[in-house]
Formats: C-alpha cells, structure tokens, sequence
C-alpha cells in the first residue's frame, strides 16, 4: 500500500514511521511512504502558505493553491491516479478500527494534515473524499494523526505483522477490549496466574478469555457492550469472574 502525508513538517511523520514495526514494513517494500512538503508550493519564495480568513477571525488559514498544487504534484507521479485523500480535522468522523479495516483494502491513501486554523473550505471540496477525526480533541497540527492512522492501518496489511492472528484478536477488531493478560512468573506481589491460563485446555482457556473480555469491556468501555448481545448466563459468568479480581 502507498502511503502519502502532505504535510508542512514532513520530518515529524517520517521520523516516526521509520522505526519499530512500520519501518520493517518500509524497508521490505510491504508499504511505501511518501512526505510531499506544502511549502514546496508556496506562493512566493518566502514559503508563505497562509493568510488571514474572510469575515474575522483570529489566526491563518492555509491557502488552496499550495495544497491543491501539493496534491496535484503526487496525482500527477502516479500518472493521474488519484489516491484515496482524507483530511485530518476535529470535524471529521472518528477514527476507529473499522475505518482502519476499511481504509487498509484501499491500494493508496493520502493524508492531509493542516496546521494553523486549519485549510480552506474549498480545497478541502475539491479534492477530499473524506475528513477523519481521531478523537474530539484539537491539536497543534496533523501530523500525530496522520501516523496514527498510519500506523493501525499497516497493521492489517498481509506482512506487516507476522500472522493475520496478531491483529486479529486485539482489542476492538470484535466490538470488544482484549482479555486480561499474564507473563512469567506465575504469582507476583501475592497474585496469581489464573489457573485456567496454565491447564493446557485450550477450550477452557479460550472460553476464559471470552468472558474476560466482556469483563475487561463491560469495567472500562461499558458504552461498547451497546452493540453486543450478550446472555444471561454469560452475565453470570462475567459476574463471578469480577468479583473474583475484586
């Protein structure tokens, strides 16, 4: 998949997404990523690409023409092709993992990350398929949102991790957080592995997990359990399995 962030601080991405599990994925071909700098299309030679808005207002607001040209130049590289292009705004849906799920099966996406008060209404029209959010919270620019984004995508593209099972069973790839989880040694600071963990019964093992998923769901994201039907007697199950962590 190809990767392209348009963005005034290109260092910022590449930085990041250079190292650890993306930059693996980079280095063996598996995802491409290209930073293509705004400035380099500014209006003039002092780089400029803001201005102040129409009808008031405090701060500037990035031009069209340099992020449209930015744009233009990477459509043009591929030939006309015109990859899928989100801008990253507080106004945008939210990001989750289904949009990730989603937006992994496309074959390019471009990431717009404004900075200021944000881009021109009417470049954002004219090339965006779409405005994406990754949480109701503003940032300095988005550039943190663009390798986020990033980074949960590569994840579900076939070798970037080593099996489809290392992302398949995270928390909220099924409507709900991942099971409690547990490493050597088997008690620390008086608490103990759940026995079940250790009994090499796989079938009891994953039925164990199930339910504490729900817990793990129902004690800190209860607003998630809204869309999953769940039965009396696992609620039993999700009871007792609470009150024996209390």
């Amino acid at each position: 998949m190809d990767f392209y962030v348009e963005t005034l601080f290109p260092e910022q991405v590449d930085s990041f997404l250079r190292s650890s599990i993306t930059g693996r994925a980079l280095e063996k071909g598996i995802i491409s990523l290209e930073c293509v700098n705004i400035r380099d299309h500014a209006i003039n030679d002092y780089g400029k690409v803001d201005d102040t808005m129409y009808g008031g207002g405090t701060g500037m607001l990035m031009q069209c023409g340099p992020v449209y040209d930015c744009w233009k130049s990477v459509v043009d590289k591929r030939g006309g092709k015109k990859p899928h292009t989100v801008y990253v705004s507080p106004k945008g849906s939210v990001f989750d993992q289904a949009k990730a799920r989603e937006l992994s099966q496309k074959d390019s996406l471009l990431i717009i990350c404004g900075h200021y008060e944000g881009i021109d209404s009417r470049v954002i029209d004219e090339i965006c398929d779409e405005e994406i959010s990754i949480g109701d919270f503003v940032l300095t620019g988005g550039e943190i949102a663009a390798v986020t984004m990033i980074d949960c995508i590569s994840r579900m593209i076939p070798g970037v991790l080593p099996s489809e099972d290392a992302y398949t069973n995270e928390s909220h790839m099924s409507g709900t957080l991942e099971q409690r989880q547990y490493t050597k040694p088997s008690v620390w600071h008086d608490r103990a592995v759940p026995e079940v963990l250790m009994s090499g019964n796989q079938a009891a093992i994953d039925e164990y997990n199930r339910i504490s998923s729900l817990v793990e769901t129902w004690q800190k994201r209860p607003d998630m359990l809204a869309d999953i039907k769940i039965s009396e007697e696992d609620w039993e199950k999700m009871l007792a399995m609470q009150k024996g962590l209390c």
